[in-house]
């Protein structure tokens, strides 16, 4: 039976893969954390890089298996969706630390403290989100899992907001505004990225619901 189920894709495979890229996009949040804290910036850098690859990798393997399975357990493009959206969060975070360890040193500690929080809470929650597939969660968890991605993506706007209006009241050094400007935009495009796995996840366990 073991040569069947892997041939209709009853296996867990692609439920490990997508497990394994939402685990690397959370591992990429903590090490941009441990960067904003540390001293030794090679060292930091080179480790998101090796998170972005291993994530590159897992996506390949799910690309690569879905031209070998005959019946995947998930529609396809869904499958592709998702793992692209996933993968989008660890390569965003590893585009901000290139930036930060560039502008270290026009930077203040601290500066990105709150941004980080909400970043930490949204990657966790779509990583729950990736096992409820596995689970067949009811679509009543997955809406409040992703109503609570929203809400964060909500509170980091707001967040953005009282930011920019810091930045423009006239107190800073034109070059600092802008530099601090371009790495909150960045990292507001990986709670945004956290925001599109989230909508993944929903309209997948809505088609199946």
């Amino acid at each position: 039976m073991n040569w069947f189920k892997k041939i209709v894709g009853h296996d867990e495979k692609f439920f490990d893969l997508l497990e394994a890229s939402a685990h690397q996009a959370e591992s990429s949040v903590a090490l941009l954390v441990k960067m904003l804290k540390s001293t030794s910036d090679i060292d930091a850098l080179d480790e998101m890089a090796s998170t972005r690859r291993k994530d590159k990798r897992i996506t390949e393997e799910i690309t690569e298996q879905l031209c070998k399975t005959f019946v995947t357990p998930l529609d396809r493009e869904d499958i592709e969706a998702l793992s692209s959206a996933l993968y989008k969060i660890p390569k965003t975070v590893e585009k901000f630390g290139e930036k930060y360890l560039v502008c270290r040193p026009y930077l203040e500690s601290g500066s990105f403290t709150r941004q980080t929080e909400i970043l930490e809470q949204t990657t966790a929650t779509v990583a729950t989100m990736v096992t409820h597939l596995r689970k067949r969660t009811h679509l009543e968890q997955i809406k409040k899992e992703n109503d609570r991605l929203h809400y964060l993506e909500g509170e980091a706007d707001k967040l953005i907001l009282q930011l920019t209006h810091d930045l423009y009241s006239g107190k800073h050094d034109p070059l600092k505004v802008i530099i601090h400007m371009d790495l909150y935009n960045i990292l507001e495009k990986v709670i945004d990225r956290c925001r599109d796995a989230g909508n993944v996840i929903f309209q997948i366990v809505l088609k199946y619901s």
